[in-house]
């Protein structure tokens, strides 16, 4: 069975938001991101990776002002095959996304996740390696 393993949160201030997430609900801080898509704190409350964003484009054409959660990613056995059944059931590839040439290098997966729109234009991702700070064994996705 595939795993939600990421929440990405739409913030104006991520760090200021990351700090009151820690603060109320004791979760690491993993590490800090800036690149051409979006800056913010990335944590992990021992479970999933939870990714405090702010984005600098409008993925969601709710305008740059959105605040919330923004898209959730799933750990899944077979990416190909997930990736198919993606398409057959009506989502589209979402890959308007920019990226600094040098990111797959200081990235922590060998290759970012396959990005979606699905039913109602929901964002998620699908991935076949685990989010930094989320159980990494492949029985989590069984």
């Amino acid at each position: 069975m595939a795993r939600i393993q990421h929440l990405a949160i739409s913030s104006q201030d991520p760090e200021k938001q990351a700090d009151f997430l820690k603060k109320v609900f004791g979760w690491e801080e993993i590490r800090r991101l800036d690149n051409p898509r979006a800056r913010g704190v990335v944590l992990t409350d021992g479970a999933i990776n939870i990714s405090v964003l702010y984005f600098k484009q409008d993925q969601l054409d709710r305008g740059m002002d959105f605040t919330g959660p923004h898209h959730f990613g799933v750990y899944v056995d077979d990416l190909e095959s997930t990736a198919n059944r993606c398409l057959q059931n009506g989502a589209v590839p979402y890959s308007e996304l920019p990226e600094d040439p040098g990111e797959k290098a200081k990235n922590y997966r060998s290759k970012r996740s396959d990005k979606f729109k699905g039913f109602e234009q929901c964002l998620f991702d699908i991935a076949d390696e685990p989010w930094i700070g989320a159980a990494a064994t492949k029985q989590a996705a069984k």
